[in-house]
């Protein structure tokens, strides 16, 4: 087996591990998530998805703030002995504007430094999932059930990216997180009534 279809299958059982943590809000799927992006930061670069690379080191780092985040959130009033686990909420809607500057500037930089520094085939799809899920991954991080939608969006494009490059054990795992991104964001507002 080649090293880029044993990365392709490692990547996929621990992005499953990751998938079954999210949906139960469980605080481990932070450690999954700074796995499963040190496995795909080979697979990336080898397949020439440098984007995506970059967003691996991103997870990486976003893991440790994620489960910083979640870990040791604090209610304004609240005594430092008084933090609990961050609950699901909605996302607030000041958030959803510089939510999308944030996704449009994120999209050109990274479309233009592909453009410029790179011989990525598919610049425009990779810049917009890879900006799309640093403010998916943030939205995560602060535990708003919105997060699910954004992954949903972010999951279908990377699944036909994948699908057209070539790893399809990665495209197989976008696909399943499709899927779970439409329950997941189901239970995630029961979770909050």
């Amino acid at each position: 087996m080649d090293t880029l279809r044993f990365l392709d299958i490692l990547g996929f059982t621990v992005g499953l591990v990751y998938l079954v943590l999210e949906y139960k809000a469980s605080i481990w799927l932070w450690l999954a998530s700074i796995v499963m992006p040190a496995i795909d930061m080979v697979l990336y670069f080898k397949a020439g998805l440098y984007a995506d690379f970059g967003m691996a080191i991103y997870y990486c780092l976003a893991g440790v703030y994620g489960y910083v985040s979640w870990k040791f959130f604090k209610r304004s009033g609240q005594q430092p002995e008084q933090r609990s686990e961050r609950p699901v909420t909605r996302y607030k809607r000041a958030h959803i504007l510089p939510s999308l500057a944030a996704l449009l500037l994120l999209w050109f930089g990274i479309w233009w430094i592909l453009t410029h520094w790179t011989n990525s085939t598919v610049p425009v799809a990779d810049a917009f999932t890879t900006a799309l899920s640093i403010v998916a991954l943030w939205a995560l991080a602060q535990k708003y059930a919105e997060q699910w939608l954004l992954w949903l969006v972010v999951d279908v494009v990377c699944c036909i990216l994948y699908v057209r490059k070539g790893i399809p054990f990665k495209a197989a795992i976008y696909g399943i997180y499709t899927v779970f991104a439409v329950f997941g964001y189901r239970k995630w507002l029961r979770m909050i009534a």
